[in-house]
């Protein structure tokens, strides 16, 4: 089949499901191509519908060359021919299609169309090398878009925000461990360890960790951020090593494989990431045998779910969400307001808690221990904010 033609006649067959109500989804192949992954060919389209409402669908769409209704045990299915295109139509029994968890909504044609996201399907399947490779592709384009955001007025934010880097390295110099609660008890002695903090943003941490006798070399794609980080560096009187570069594009020439004794990741640093194995493996590749990941992130409840403003806590959002979500870079708050609606905003995918433990997992490293941190504001005593991931390479 003509890809682009059915693309053309599905958002019509949309407009004939929506004016029956009908909640429906496209799913398989033909979500993965409104999707914008690229498939050499598309054997079948195939929608899943409102079970209660199949019936009523049936009958409407007769006059379509339409197959005898199949029921089974759990689901039920019928086929039919719209504008030249087979159409394979299903529902399963009491699974109602517009709480999958997947579901989402896209814009073709100024069109709105929902299908089942592709992270459906990433881990099963025909077509995972496909969704892979556009993934990849996809990631390409949001690192760029986020390297833009986080190289826009970000030192003047910093200065804002920590003060100059002499009284800053006064402060860590007073506590260094300080500087690393919750986490630091899951790191031990520091003392000679050789320490990658990825996403390492300012340095603070790294400085830190470099006060203690760490080793530490800080990865991150912000120019403005390594410099602030140098200078503090130089104030607090310790040597780090700052790699300007993304994740994925490590200099092989300042990055030994298996050398490394901690891997550090922390607050508000996974959902830049369009797929979590890509990076598991990158850490895993970094760690030494025993070699251990620490994790220290914004709880999902927190950042996917729930909003909280003095004593009422509100669901405004859908812990599942798959979607990539576009927001304020997160320094903009400590900048004036004028400057803050020129700056470019940040493409950010949101993880649940299962799908970063279960793609670390996945990739072999070991869960240690997951915990889970408690919000200690006394408004919103109960909720966690924050969360803890150990795991090992063995």
């Amino acid at each position: 089949m003509n890809i682009e033609k059915v693309e053309t006649s599905l958002i019509q067959f949309v407009s004939a499901l929506e004016s029956l109500h009908v909640p429906y989804q496209f799913i398989d192949e033909s979500a993965l191509i409104f999707q914008g992954v690229q498939l050499s060919q598309l054997n079948e389209v195939r929608v899943s519908v409102q079970w209660d409402l199949m019936e009523t669908l049936y009958e409407n769409v007769k006059d379509y060359d339409s197959t005898p209704l199949r029921k089974a045990k759990m689901k039920a299915s019928f086929s039919l021919t719209y504008d030249g295109i087979p159409i394979h139509i299903e529902c399963h029994y009491n699974t109602t299609v517009r709480t999958d968890p997947y579901r989402i909504a896209i814009h073709k044609a100024e069109k709105e169309i929902w299908v089942q996201s592709i992270y459906a399907y990433l881990y099963k399947g025909r077509y995972i090398d496909e969704i892979t490779y556009y993934l990849g592709q996809l990631q390409q384009a949001l690192t760029s878009r986020n390297k833009e955001a986080w190289n826009q007025d970000q030192y003047e934010a910093l200065v804002e925000r920590y003060g100059r880097q002499r009284e800053m390295a006064a402060k860590i110099k007073e506590n260094p461990a300080w500087r690393l609660h919750p986490f630091y008890s899951h790191l031990g002695d520091v003392n000679g360890k050789r320490i990658v903090h990825l996403l390492g943003s300012n340095g603070i941490k790294g400085v830190a960790l470099a006060v203690l006798g760490a080793d530490v070399k800080i990865v991150d794609f912000s120019k403005e951020n390594a410099e602030y980080a140098r200078v503090l560096a130089k104030e607090a009187e310790v040597t780090l090593e700052y790699i300007e570069s993304d994740v994925f594009s490590l200099p092989p020439d300042r990055m030994e494989s298996e050398s490394t004794d901690i891997v550090l990741m922390e607050l508000g640093v996974l959902h830049y990431f369009v797929s979590l194995h890509p990076l598991a493996r990158v850490i895993k590749n970094l760690l030494k045998i025993g070699g251990k990941f620490v994790l220290h992130e914004f709880h999902p409840i927190s950042t996917k779910l729930i909003t909280s403003t003095g004593k009422k806590h509100k669901v405004t959002g859908n812990y599942f969400n798959p979607e990539i979500e576009e927001h304020q870079v997160a320094f903009s708050k400590h900048l004036k307001e004028n400057d803050q609606g020129n700056l470019t905003t940040v493409l950010q995918r949101k993880w649940t808690i299962g799908e970063v433990i279960t793609a670390f997992a996945q990739e072999g490293l070991v869960i240690k221990s997951l915990e889970e941190e408690p919000n200690h504001k006394i408004h919103d005593m109960g909720l966690p904010k924050t969360f803890t991931l150990i795991t090992e390479k063995i």
